[in-house]
């Protein structure tokens, strides 16, 4: 369930976007307990303290709390629908950014991506 990619940055920036593509995609929900800095380290193979991070992370961003002696958990009143929203232009921006970098005209890219979109 959980994933790292060696070459997609900082190990912390990466758990804290697999919680939000785990709660966009329904693998995680509101309200559920993530689990522990130590058991995330050992299944990630990573220092506890990047967990750490991250969970701080995930809290200053408003989707989890920490409840003293029994762990963090993802809010209750988490909007999945608009963050699935940000996540996708999250995206979008970095797929233009990278179209735009090429060259390529926003049309170009938008024919780029209807061909993704068509091959399925």
């Amino acid at each position: 369930m959980w994933q790292l990619d060696a070459e997609a940055g900082p190990i912390y920036a990466q758990i804290v976007q697999g919680v939000k593509r785990m709660l966009a995609n329904g693998k995680l929900k509101p309200g559920d307990k993530l689990p522990s800095a130590r058991d995330l380290a050992t299944e990630l193979k990573v220092n506890p303290n990047t967990v750490i991070h991250a969970f701080g992370e995930l809290e200053r961003e408003g989707l989890s709390e920490t409840r003293r002696g029994l762990g963090t958990f993802l809010k209750e009143d988490i909007e999945v629908g608009r963050l699935r929203h940000s996540l996708l232009v999250e995206a979008a921006r970095r797929f233009m950014a990278e179209a735009r970098a090429l060259g390529l005209s926003p049309e170009e890219a938008r024919q780029a991506l209807q061909e993704v979109s068509d091959a399925g």
